[in-house]
């Protein structure tokens, strides 16, 4: 609503509760533990007020518990350090474990849909995987927390990211933002693009007959 409304957002971030929670313990933070949304807006002093007041405005009118104006540089880099260190964050909830990220990307009104189904999923399926994104492109990840050891853990792993994937593609989304298929989503290109894989496997076979170029990858 508030890229509909034309609001200057330079980045919006978000991180669900349990990602929150695994900041505050390896940033030395206190924010509240619940969804959240980091939101960076460009200006001078008045126009940054005023994008500050339309997207409180229309968050307000979405359920928006609480607020937060990061004025100060300091603290500013602070927050967005804390996010950037989400990862090691999550990591730091199970010491001893390993952590294994995925990532889908959706169209902006169906994200939270595919936020909320995929935290049922994690929470049916009992596993660790604090969810954060960017957010003003359709874009999250799951950095799962696991104890590769455990089979029954990287299986329930696998199922949920098999899960997201499907139900991502299922919205008109695509099955990787920005971690690309690498060898892990292979399966899923085709579900993505169908017969459209064949045709690209041709041009691959036409351009590299010996396989010499990437040789063992998608095409």
């Amino acid at each position: 609503a508030a890229i509909a409304a034309g609001v200057p957002l330079s980045r919006i971030e978000l991180m669900d509760d349990v990602m929150v929670g695994a900041m505050n313990s390896y940033s030395d933070l206190s924010l509240k533990e619940a969804p959240t949304l980091l939101v960076e807006f460009e200006g001078g002093p008045a126009s940054v007020a005023e994008h500050v007041d339309r997207f409180e405005a229309i968050a307000s009118g979405r359920g928006a518990l609480g607020y937060e104006f990061a004025a100060d540089p300091r603290r500013r880099d602070e927050l967005w350090q804390a996010r950037h260190d989400a990862l090691p964050a999550a990591a730091a909830l199970r010491p001893g474990s390993s952590t294994w990220s995925t990532d889908v990307c959706v169209p902006i009104s169906r994200l939270a849909d595919c936020i909320e189904e995929t935290q049922a999923d994690i929470a049916a399926e009992g596993v660790l995987a604090p969810i954060a994104g960017h957010v003003g492109d359709g874009n999250f990840h799951l950095a799962f927390v696991v104890d590769t050891e455990v089979t029954a853990e990287r299986e329930a792993a696998q199922a949920v990211n098999e899960r997201l994937v499907r139900r991502a593609v299922a919205m008109g989304g695509t099955c990787t933002g920005e971690h690309g298929i690498g060898t892990g989503k292979r399966a899923a290109l085709r579900l993505e693009h169908g017969e459209g894989v064949r045709v690209m496997e041709a041009i691959k076979a036409a351009l590299d007959p010996r396989q010499l170029l990437n040789p063992g990858k998608v095409l």
